[in-house]
């Protein structure tokens, strides 16, 4: 039954914020400030998440086989390759790094 509640609040608070993003005034989201800083909030969630994922386990922070994937996909798109080339370095290495042990 707890997992009803936790899924029905959920829900509460999912519509709760997107009312409450329909709810700003036009005025406000027509400020530069808020349209650069809604322009780069996505780019820093994203970085934020990814950053996470790949240099943590648990409550640890760790430097495993995910930071040489993520290594070789900043450099495939420093050569500005196509996105699925930019995933594919990135699993390659990682599954090699794994493989050698890494």
């Amino acid at each position: 039954m707890n997992v009803w509640i936790a899924i029905g609040l959920t829900v509460v608070g999912c519509y709760a914020v997107k009312l409450a993003g329909l709810l700003v005034p036009a005025a406000a989201l027509e400020r530069p400030v808020v349209r650069r800083l809604a322009a780069l909030l996505p780019v820093a969630l994203l970085a934020a998440l990814t950053a996470q994922q790949t240099f943590s386990t648990g409550s640890a922070l760790v430097l495993d086989a995910r930071a040489a994937g993520l290594a070789a996909a900043g450099v495939a798109l420093l050569l500005r390759a196509p996105f699925l080339v930019v995933v594919a370095a990135a699993v390659v290495v990682t599954a090699g790094v794994r493989a050698l042990g890494g």
